[in-house]
């Protein structure tokens, strides 16, 4: 009866644990959930400001001089002397090399002492002519003779100046073709002569952008060549023509840089400016979402983010203008729009 009565305490004792376990298990099963907690989302923000913005057309182009000449010898010769070099800036008119003149300069002292021998019968004649004593058909001819040989000596004349090599118009030597000692024939080139001032950029536009271009708007530079630099040119001419092939016409852009940096060649790229909009609504171009033909912004209001569909008009490298949908003094996300639904919380840390 012990051995049964020990049994039995012993039973108990094991229920009543498990019991108190069970117990224990489901009390702490149905103590509440701590509430979840979302954290905010960090993001940069810029204000709504009011400032200018302007719409303009942007192409490529390689420059190009507005004046440009091979310069050729006119009489035939061998090189006495060279007077400049490739790189030198002259002036118009501006001797630029010799030639040999020996031979053509004694075809010009015969064809002088020639005229002078002409116009002394002839100023004998024409007081013979004046008494009449001679016929009017002999002082015809003397009188004809002497201007043929006065035309003779100015050829002459002509032909020893065309010996010197002048420059046609104010420039820089681009080329030099030709040495001291060669032997040049008349018409060979000489040298290449170039106005570096101005020079132009001849773009192609597409037609849809013809009634937003004229001539006289401002046009802006960038050259590959000169980065950093900044140019400022004007549309000196447009085509009245549209290229069927291509659908374009031809823009030509003026620019003058008295620094002396542009050079015929170089490429660049030019943006025309045809519209300018004063104290409209900008904000950052990376505040805006443009996504399926649709513009949003997120609008920072008591540290929420409110997703606003905006409508746009233009933009420039660093802002874009908002027409409708925000104003001004409002504060917009420019960094972790991605991260955003909208009415998320966020953290804003510039």
């Amino acid at each position: 009866m012990r051995i049964f009565s020990s049994l039995f305490t012993l039973c108990a004792l094991l229920m009543f644990g498990f019991t108190q376990s069970g117990c224990s298990s489901d009390a702490q099963s149905k103590e509440p959930d701590a509430e979840e907690i979302v954290p905010a989302v960090p993001v940069e923000a810029a204000s709504v400001a009011t400032g200018t913005i302007a719409a303009y057309f942007t192409g490529t182009a390689s420059l190009e001089a507005e004046d440009e000449a091979m310069v050729v010898a006119r009489a035939g010769g061998v090189v006495e002397r060279i007077f400049v070099e490739e790189g030198d800036y002259v002036q118009q008119g501006q001797t630029l090399a010799q030639l040999d003149g020996a031979r053509l300069k004694l075809e010009l002292d015969r064809a002088e002492m020639e005229m002078a021998q002409q116009q002394r019968i002839y100023e004998r004649n024409e007081e013979l002519h004046a008494k009449q004593l001679i016929s009017e058909e002999e002082y015809e001819r003397v009188k004809s003779a002497y201007e043929t040989q006065q035309a003779a000596r100015d050829m002459a004349q002509l032909d020893l100046e065309y010996t010197t090599i002048r420059a046609p118009f104010t420039g820089v030597v681009s080329e030099r073709m030709i040495k001291v000692g060669n032997m040049v024939a008349t018409h060979e080139p000489a040298f290449r002569l170039t106005d570096f001032d101005p020079l132009l950029a001849v773009m192609h536009v597409p037609e849809r952008e013809l009634n937003k271009l004229s001539k006289g708007q401002t046009a802006q530079l960038r050259l590959d060549a000169l980065p950093g630099q900044l140019f400022t040119g004007h549309i000196e001419r447009i085509s009245p023509v549209v290229d069927p092939t291509t659908g374009t016409f031809k823009v030509t852009v003026e620019v003058r840089d008295r620094s002396g940096n542009l050079k015929p060649g170089m490429f660049g790229r030019i943006r025309i400016v045809y519209d300018t909009r004063n104290e409209t609504l900008l904000v950052p171009k990376a505040a805006v979402d443009a996504e399926d033909d649709e513009a949003a912004v997120y609008i920072v209001r008591d540290s929420m983010a409110f997703r606003q569909i905006v409508e746009t008009g233009y933009e420039d490298d660093q802002h874009i203008e908002i027409l409708t949908g925000v104003t001004d003094g409002d504060v917009v996300v420019t960094t972790g729009q991605s991260s955003l639904r909208d009415s998320s919380k966020v953290d804003v840390i510039n």
